[in-house]
């Protein structure tokens, strides 16, 4: 594997020259506790939607988004995550030459396009230690983030491609944001900040999980960013923050005192997954209208 460090220079001269964003980061290391049972022994991201799990959804937004390079900040028991996106030899040898093939066109297609890394995050101390662990993996240059919770649907450009374009136009750190009901946004990190044109927003303020009466707005950050790799320096000196965690928001808020995030109004339709109810909406959403029964 390479170091970071080693990467740095080649990486630099790729950002100076407005490469593409290659690598996408996707936190899979929490518990899922709100989905016991079901997921004791399996990980959340593998929960269907339809006939397809959660991290595959993820997977492919990112590849449409351009980005090949799929690295997942694991834990235990996620063993599955791994091996979804692996050839299956007995399983596949099974079915060859019969009409169940065309089932694996989608996952078969991803394995041939992408590249799959993979590093343990050891605690549970916040998404930010989680973007943190995986550095090894991403380097010194800019890269997506997908919480795999959050799925995102929209018939034209994913969220992903469309904050990948936005990067182009400011080469800084960019949040997907969408409003939310006053009473929610103590679930989120909340943003305020200076108007632009598009709707875009340069983010003054950024805090997390606010109560009501302390939120800045109701601008809630969902789980798309796209991040410039100074992000690991700043959140190696981060102290733990709200829950006792390395919290991603307070990093982000150090580049945002110096201009360099952006907040960004995706088009598209997003579905908290990591709620039981979400979920159901997902499953109905997509059964219906992106992945009817043949």
């Amino acid at each position: 594997m390479t170091h970071p460090q080693e990467e740095k220079s080649g990486a630099v001269q790729g950002m100076r020259n407005g490469g593409a964003i290659r690598k996408c980061l996707f936190p899979v290391a929490g518990y899922g506790t709100r989905f016991l049972p079901a997921t004791k022994a399996q990980p959340k991201e593998m929960l269907p939607i339809v006939t397809k799990p959660l991290i595959q959804y993820g997977v492919e937004e990112a590849l449409q988004a351009g980005m090949t390079n799929m690295a997942f900040v694991t834990g235990r028991n996620k063993r599955a995550i791994e091996d979804h996106f692996d050839t299956t030899y007995e399983l596949e040898d099974q079915i060859s030459g019969t009409s169940k093939e065309l089932y694996l066109k989608s996952i078969r297609s991803l394995i041939d396009q992408c590249t799959f890394t993979y590093v343990r995050q050891t605690q549970m101390r916040g998404l930010g230690d989680a973007v943190l662990t995986g550095e090894p993996l991403i380097g010194n240059e800019p890269f997506g983030v997908i919480l795999a919770d959050d799925l995102c649907h929209h018939s034209g450009d994913g969220v992903l491609s469309q904050m990948a374009k936005l990067y182009e136009q400011y080469k800084c750190s960019i949040v997907a944001i969408e409003e939310v009901p006053a009473e929610d946004v103590s679930k989120y990190g909340v943003i305020s900040g200076d108007e632009l044109d598009g709707g875009h927003i340069r983010v003054t303020g950024m805090v997390e999980k606010p109560a009501v009466d302390e939120a800045p707005s109701n601008l809630a950050v969902i789980g798309r960013y796209i991040l410039t790799p100074d992000i690991f320096d700043i959140l190696r000196a981060t102290p733990k923050g709200k829950g006792g965690e390395v919290q991603l928001t307070d990093a982000l808020m150090q580049q945002a005192r110096e201009g360099r995030v952006i907040g960004y109004r995706f088009k598209g339709r997003r579905f908290d997954c990591g709620s039981i109810e979400g979920f159901v909406e997902a499953t109905n959403f997509f059964f219906k209208h992106v992945s009817p029964p043949a």
